[in-house]
């Protein structure tokens, strides 16, 4: 095969293949030399860490005090931390890129990559005395923990910057020092492997002391020096100082081979190669000074030389290999690829790569080659698919993609939503490798990180537009990216009105959704940048969302504004309970004076709360219809109206209520009369109404005084009468009812004449009155008082031959013939005619 296919970098670890693949070559700052340098990698394409090693003599440059220097895999400088705290024992990278420094008194400092501190906590007050001595940063299923080992030998745990310590076994023989020691995630549980000796030690949580598994290696040697436990944790290597190598699984119960590498000198590094297409652990890197041996569970072995100095970053899918001068990742070769470019291949998508090329070379072999894989033309398409994703160079995944399209025009219903995925996928995968972003990581990486952890990515490293393009790509929300770049705006961008109208240009597009101006705003007011965030605010249409935050800046008269056209009531009463905590009484009152519903809001607050204050607010209107009501209201409260009235009454007047005026002038009359009247007949009439009072003036016979109330109140005469006709009736003075009758013409008629003796059952009351009752109503009422025959007599005069036939169904008519015969002559005559 070609170099092109990078055929030339594959080696071979019986039985399998390996690759190193080169990445972007770093450029490194003139003043960084790696030999004396102390360096932490994140996973995944992540940044570096460098400090000066303190165990290596390195001439001063500049300024003695230590720095922490965090670069990207280019080797561009992020940040830089001045470290100006006690002596640094450990650094490692969290899963959210976050750089955590342990420091010699148990104290953990957490950084960003740029190098800004944002928390710190401790071990605990034990790790605190004893002092650390070494230092772990490890991944589990709680988080990034660390674990430290304090110079009495105790192994203290913590899963996460949240959760308290955990102080694990005692380790057996404890005056005997250990000589390395790994932490291992086992499902929700971590713990310590030590080497000591020839012994490995393990300390698991909750027990009392550690157990020891030794007489792991056959052939003899003196101590175990190094301990490399795999990336998913399954299984370990140990090295020896006479340079032998065990490599099993991590419970120590499966011994996979033992190898003696046939070095004396101390290895550097030792970190596990993970399978890419599993999950499986194949092979142990193990770097020296300018040399690097790689070997399998077979006990195969393969070694290059390599710069002085190197830096081993296990991946979940390889090993890459950091020096002064380059930047490579060794893998085992993806069977796919193997498949396709190995030396006389005769595997389905080999044969159909070959085919393509021939066909673009117009050759007939294209056919030839095509007939040798026709048969598993759909597994030779889906293999060019797949190692397309495998490969780092843009050139051999467009060769790899052109095969698969070539290859699909002879499947029948192919399916093309995997080759859509995967050149997207591919497309996003370039732009990150590229070396402005600096993220080299793998297909498989990028599975398992998930798009919206690679997106996080990019907008902390504030690369917004190439994080919206990748969104766009792959059809995800953009909104939160746009966020973000907003707020690193309002952060560092002084012209608030230039932030404001980057923010609308870049918000208004309609395909942008669900982005809260709020949120940007509550940034810009904790930056102390008032005027912007109001700038922001009055882009929000939402109240419910813009309110909350004036009210935390203090704007209530803007706030009070927006509430109000919001007509959202309960959003109202929030703003003037939160206007009422922090603002003089009169301050609020002048605020909210042109809002009225507001205002009207307000007055039923202060109504049900706090009265005085209402008539603070009548007072500051000259509101005085309102402030009569105020006083009117105390004064039936209190039971003082009598005393208020005219000050009530001289309210309303003052506020041009002519009629309440009015009113509580004639209130105040009655009552004076009243208590005269009660005085005077010995009866209560205090708090009676006038038709109240003239009813109990007529029920105890003081006509006169009732008619001459009835006059000074201009009671009309159709009530004045009602009611001496239900007083009367109601005390049986029919002889002064019937007069009542007969002193003039009734204003109200005489069917309540007749009502009132029918109600009191005095039918021969009421046979006086119906005469005189309306032609229409005399029927009904004859029928009421029982006396059917003036009814039919009524009704025949009156021509009615409706209330005729009304009567001639009446049960009562039915059971007696003669009134039953009458109503059937009668009607027969008036329909004769």
């Amino acid at each position: 095969m070609p170099i092109m296919y990078n055929t030339g970098e594959w080696f071979k670890v019986r039985p399998d293949y390996y690759r190193k693949v080169e990445l972007a070559t770093p450029d490194w700052p003139l003043d960084l030399d790696l030999e004396y340098m102390w360096v932490e990698v994140a996973p995944y394409g992540g940044p570096l860490a460098v400090t000066r090693d303190p165990t290596k003599l390195v001439p001063v440059k500049g300024t003695a005090r230590p720095m922490i220097r965090i670069f990207d895999t280019t080797g561009r400088e992020m940040g830089h931390i001045l470290w100006n705290h006690g002596k640094l024992i450990a650094m490692g990278w969290s899963d959210m890129e976050e750089l955590i420094c342990i420091q010699e008194n148990a104290t953990v400092f957490v950084y960003d990559m740029f190098g800004r501190e944002k928390e710190s906590y401790s071990i605990g007050d034990e790790a605190s005395v004893t002092k650390i001595v070494e230092g772990k940063v490890f991944q589990s299923s709680a988080g990034t923990g660390v674990a430290v080992m304090t110079t009495s030998g105790r192994v203290f745990l913590k899963q996460n910057s949240s959760k308290t310590e955990r102080k694990l076994p005692d380790i057996p023989n404890s005056s005997m020092n250990c000589s390395c020691w790994e932490i291992v995630t086992e499902g929700r549980n971590s713990y310590c492997l030590l080497g000591r000796d020839r012994e490995v030690i393990k300390l698991f949580p909750g027990e009392t002391v550690g157990t020891i598994t030794a007489n792991l290696f056959e052939k003899p040697h003196e101590r175990i020096i190094k301990i490399s436990v795999s990336y998913n944790h399954q299984h370990l290597a140990l090295y020896t100082n006479t340079g032998l190598l065990w490599l099993g699984s991590v419970d120590l119960r499966q011994k996979y081979c033992e190898f003696d590498t046939g070095r004396k000198d101390m290895p550097l590094q030792m970190e596990w190669i993970m399978n890419s297409d599993n999950s499986e652990a194949d092979a142990v890197v193990i770097s020296y000074p300018s040399y690097l041996l790689i070997v399998n569970r077979n006990a195969d072995r393969s070694d290059f030389p390599y710069d002085p100095v190197m830096f081993l970053v296990a991946e979940m899918d390889g090993v890459r290999i950091i020096t002064q001068s380059s930047h490579e990742i060794i893998q085992r070769l993806p069977k796919c690829v193997e498949n396709i470019f190995a030396v006389n291949s005769q595997e389905p998508a080999s044969y159909l790569f070959e085919a393509q090329k021939k066909f673009e070379e117009k050759s007939y072999k294209s056919d030839e080659y095509l007939s040798m894989c026709r048969e598993k033309i759909d597994l030779a398409v889906s293999e060019c698919i797949e190692a397309a994703s495998y490969e780092f160079c843009p050139e051999t995944q467009k060769s790899l993609l052109r095969t698969a399209y070539f290859g699909k025009g002879f499947i029948r219903n192919h399916n093309p939503d995997e080759y859509m995925r995967i050149m997207r996928i591919l497309r996003v995968l370039n732009t990150l490798r590229h070396d402005r972003i600096a993220m080299p990581i793998t297909f498989k990486q990028f599975s398992h990180l998930n798009t919206e952890v690679i997106l996080s990515r990019l907008v902390f490293r504030k690369h917004y537009a190439i994080a919206i393009q990748v969104a766009k790509h792959l059809n995800l929300p953009e909104s939160w990216i746009l966020e973000h770049w907003a707020y690193h705006k309002v952060m560092n961008d002084p012209n608030d009105t230039e932030v404001a109208r980057k923010i609308t240009e870049k918000f208004k597009n309609p395909s942008v959704e669900g982005i809260s101006f709020c949120n940007i705003a509550s940034k810009a007011h904790q930056a102390g940048r008032d005027d912007l965030a109001i700038k922001l605010l009055e882009l929000e249409s939402r109240a419910s969302l813009h309110v909350p935050l004036l009210l935390k800046m203090r704007k209530f008269d803007r706030a009070v504004g927006s509430a109000t056209q919001s007509g959202d009531t309960e959003l109202i009463t929030q703003v003037l309970l939160e206007m009422k905590m922090h603002m003089m009484l009169s301050n609020l009152h002048m605020t909210i004076r042109d809002h009225p519903l507001a205002l009207n809001i307000y007055k039923k607050i202060m109504r049900e709360s706090n009265r005085a204050g209402l008539y603070g607010i009548y007072n500051t209107e000259d509101d005085q219809k309102a402030i009569a009501e105020y006083h009117f209201q105390n004064a039936i409260e209190t039971e003082g109206l009598e005393s208020n009235l005219s000050m009530i009454g001289n309210a309303y007047a003052q506020g041009r209520c002519t009629l309440e005026a009015e009113l509580c002038a004639d209130t105040s009359r009655l009552i004076k009369l009243q208590k005269t009247l009660s005085t005077k007949y010995n009866v209560s009439l205090n708090g009676l109404s006038i038709h109240e009072t003239i009813q109990e003036l007529l029920l105890i016979g003081e006509l006169k005084e009732a008619e001459r109330i009835r006059s000074d109140f201009k009671v009309p005469d159709r009530r004045f009468w009602w009611l001496r006709i239900l007083t009367l009736s109601s005390q049986h003075k029919w002889e002064e009812l019937d007069k009542l009758a007969k002193s003039k013409k009734s204003p109200i008629g005489y069917d309540p004449f007749v009502e009132v003796c029918l109600k009191q059952d005095n039918v021969m009351e009421a046979r006086k009155y119906i005469p005189r009752c309306r032609d229409n109503r005399r029927v009904i009422w004859y029928m009421r008082a029982n006396l059917f025959n003036e009814a039919i007599d009524s009704a025949f005069e009156q021509r009615d031959v409706h209330s005729l036939f009304e009567l001639q169904k009446n049960q009562a008519i039915v059971n007696n013939g003669t009134l039953l015969s009458k109503v059937c002559d009668c009607i027969a005559m008036l329909e004769g005619k």
